[in-house]
């Protein structure tokens, strides 16, 4: 009996040995691949250009810290990859700067991306959102595409609570068609680099910027930060209101908008501005 079982255990090995590969030769070994450590930064809507070359920086440092490995990622080389002004598909053959175009989103890399790949894969972003938005009430105001980049901008500057985004829209577009300067400050904060926590001087106030838009009329001359697709959907389809003045109230989120000039001034003063 103990024969018998040794010839069946024999034939058995013989049998799986041949399922195998054939001839005898030993299975081949799995093959593991290892997927590289996988990082995460997040631009906020609204962040400038310098303000996301100041976050690449940070997010890089931290991915090597915690990886023990070095990065290619870096602010210096997102600077650089975004410095020269470019053409962009949809808007016109003029090379425009980056600012506007480097979608706000959540972005993944790892140890062996570049600053370059980074900014593909934001602008590639921008394209999928901006295609999603009609222009053509922007284009019957003769706006240009990158006329409504520029008021998104203004309204991500302005505009704290989401349902404000298209009556901060409708002002800056009523403004423009009565022929008014547009008095947005935080226009003038980013042509003098002066962060919102700061007061402006009154010496500020009349700085001959071009992005000083109380004393300039029409747009700025670029975007004044890189909008989310909410701020865009807004300055493409401004509310149909009659506002050419808002104020901001003392919560420091939302403000009171009016038509009436005396009624702004009213409402400065009992706002303590």
């Amino acid at each position: 009996m103990v024969r018998g079982a040794l010839v069946v255990a024999a034939a058995l090995l013989a049998a799986a040995v041949a399922g195998c590969g054939g001839s005898g030769a030993a299975a081949p070994p799995t093959t593991t691949i290892r997927q590289l450590r996988q990082f995460r930064i997040v631009f906020p809507e609204g962040f400038t250009r310098a303000e996301m070359v100041k976050r690449v920086e940070a997010v890089a440092k931290i991915a090597e810290h915690e990886s023990h490995r070095k990065v290619k990622l870096s602010g210096r080389s997102y600077a650089a990859a975004t410095a020269k002004p470019r053409t962009f598909s949809g808007f016109g053959g003029r090379k425009l700067p980056y600012e506007g175009f480097l979608f706000p989103d959540t972005y993944d890399f790892d140890r062996t991306s570049t600053s370059a790949q980074l900014v593909s894969m934001q602008l590639r972003e921008f394209r999928a959102k901006w295609g999603s938005v009609d222009l053509s009430y922007a284009r019957s105001k003769n706006l240009t595409p990158y006329d409504v980049l520029i008021i998104a901008s203004m309204v991500e500057g302005e505009a704290q609570v989401p349902n404000e985004r298209p009556l901060v829209s409708a002002v800056i577009y009523n403004r423009l068609h009565a022929h008014m300067a547009l008095g947005i400050d935080a226009t003038l904060r980013y042509g003098l680099h002066i962060p919102p926590t700061q007061s402006l001087t009154e010496s500020e106030l009349h700085n001959p910027t071009p992005y000083n838009t109380r004393l300039h009329l029409g747009l700025p001359p670029t975007p004044i930060n890189n909008p989310g697709l909410a701020s865009i959907q807004a300055a493409a389809h401004p509310a149909h209101v009659d506002y050419l003045y808002f104020v901001r109230k003392p919560d420091h989120r939302h403000h009171y908008f009016t038509s009436n000039y005396q009624d702004f001034v009213d409402h400065e003063q009992l706002y303590g501005y």
